[in-house]
Formats: C-alpha cells, sequence, structure tokens
C-alpha cells in the first residue's frame, strides 16, 4: 500500500473460483467447432453414414448448429455433387454431337432414350447387390450415356441410309433393325462379359471396381433389349416428321433432270 507501506492480501482483491474449461478453443469456416471422428466398419457404406449423422444432428443439436464435412467426407460430398453436373453436361454434350451429326434435333432424342433405361438397369443391379450411388457408379452411369448411345446410332443411322435410297419409313426402320441386330447384340455381350470381373471384383479396392460393373452389366443388359424395341417404335412415329439426310440432294438432283430433259 502507498499509505502504510503493508502489502495488501489478495484476496481482498479478487475472488478465485474452480472450474473446468477447454485448453483450446478449436474453430472450422470461422466459427466456434467441436470435432467428431469415427470409422465405418463391415464396408458399411460413407453415404448412408453420413445420411444417418446428418439425420440424427437434426434431432439432437440445436436449429442454429451447423454440419461441416472434412477428410474423406467432404470430398465424398464435393464429389458426388460435381457428378451429378458431369451428368447432366456429359448428356447434353452428347445430344448436341448427335444433333450436328444428324442434322436434326428428332433423331438425337430417338437415340437418348436409351439412356433413361441404361440407368433403370443399373439402379436395378445397384439394388439386387445392396449397393448404394457411390462416386463409382456415377462414374460408370456417365459411361453408360456414350455406351448405349451406339445402338440408337446403328439402327437410325442405317434407317435414315435406306430412306435415302426411297423406301418408306416403316419398312426402313423394319429393315434397318433386321439388319442391325448381330452387331448390336455382339457389341453389346461384349461389354457386359468384359465387365463381369469388375462386377465380381474383390481385395483391395473391390467395392469401387465392383460397383462400375454392375452399373455397365445391368444397365447394358436391360437397355440393349429394351432398346431393340423402343428404338424402331419411337423412330417409326417420329421420323415422319424429319426427312431423310440426302432427301434435298435428291430433290435437287431430280430437279435438275427435269431441266435437262426438258431443255433437250
Amino acid at each position: 500500500s502507498e499509505t502504510n507501506g503493508r502489502l495488501v492480501p489478495l484476496g481482498n482483491l479478487v475472488t478465485l473460483e474452480e472450474s473446468a474449461g477447454p485448453r483450446e478453443l478449436n474453430r472450422f469456416d470461422r466459427l466456434r467447432s467441436i470435432t467428431i471422428t469415427s470409422d465405418l466398419e463391415n464396408d458399411f457404406p460413407l453415404g448412408q453414414a453420413l445420411d444417418e449423422i446428418e439425420s440424427i444432428a437434426r434431432d439432437i443439436l440445436p436449429p442454429t448448429a451447423r454440419i461441416s464435412w472434412d477428410g474423406e467426407s467432404r470430398e465424398y460430398k464435393q464429389a458426388g455433387n460435381s457428378l451429378y453436373w458431369t451428368f447432366l453436361v456429359a448428356l447434353v454434350i452428347v445430344f448436341l454431337v448427335l444433333a450436328a451429326q444428324f442434322e436434326s434435333f428428332r433423331h438425337p432424342f430417338i437415340i437418348m432414350m436409351s439412356v433413361p433405361l441404361a440407368l433403370a438397369g443399373a439402379l436395378g443391379g445397384l439394388w439386387l447387390f445392396d449397393q448404394s450411388i457411390n462416386v463409382y457408379s456415377q462414374i460408370g452411369l456417365v459411361i453408360l450415356i456414350g455406351i448405349m448411345a451406339k445402338n440408337g446410332i446403328l439402327i437410325v443411322e442405317f434407317a435414315n441410309q435406306l430412306r435415302d435410297e426411297g423406301m418408306e419409313i416403316l419398312e426402313s426402320i423394319q429393315q434397318a433393325a433386321t439388319r442391325r441386330l448381330r452387331p448390336i447384340l455382339m457389341t453389346s455381350i461384349a461389354t457386359v462379359f468384359g465387365a463381369v470381373p469388375l462386377a465380381l471384383a474383390g481385395g483391395a479396392g473391390g467395392a469401387a471396381r465392383s460397383s462400375i460393373g454392375v452399373v455397365i452389366v445391368f444397365g447394358v443388359t436391360l437397355a440393349t433389349l429394351i432398346t431393340l424395341i423402343l428404338i424402331p417404335l419411337i423412330y417409326s412415329r417420329l421420323a415422319k416428321y424429319t426427312g431423310s439426310p440426302e432427301a434435298v440432294s435428291r430433290r435437287l438432283q431430280q430437279e435438275l433432270a427435269e431441266q435437262d430433259k426438258g431443255s433437250a
């Protein structure tokens, strides 16, 4: 003390209370955070685990709490969202390329009708093998877009060639479906048998290869069987609204031939 020179006890100035607290305050995305880590057992799907964690968190945590993923979970979330856009972009690009090749929007629409069938077969295969829609199965779905478009291309292109020769629409699609049956079955069977080892894969990384293989095997199988009936049916209904690729050239040649005959 400045007045008498004596020391003042600390207890006269402050009150001490013992309490427990964290040694450090963690922050994530500029917010106070608590980190929870866990491991998956018995090959439990990561996507299903994240869904269950989010469901439990909604019931327990207050509305102001926010969940942010890190590590493998964060990569899974980001990759899953980006692959949906990748699938859509791949679908649009294939459609535009076919539209440029056929110079029509109806013919690519006919060809792309096999893609939903392939997706239905792929999802059915994943359900049958008790697998989830993960990054690898989504990659397989993107692959299916290109694989299944070739069946429709074989039928529609050959039908257009027959129409260029003057054949009627119904007869041309019947001839195209009959003559292209063997090439379609050969390529589809080769694709399916080539993907069977992936579907039955085991060991390290086997789950990833199995997802891609199951998607290709079941997607190609179902789409091929139904495409052989659906594509000719849709073509016979929509082709009457489009001309054959060489229709304009054939009409010009006919008019020029008539003019030559008239001048002679």
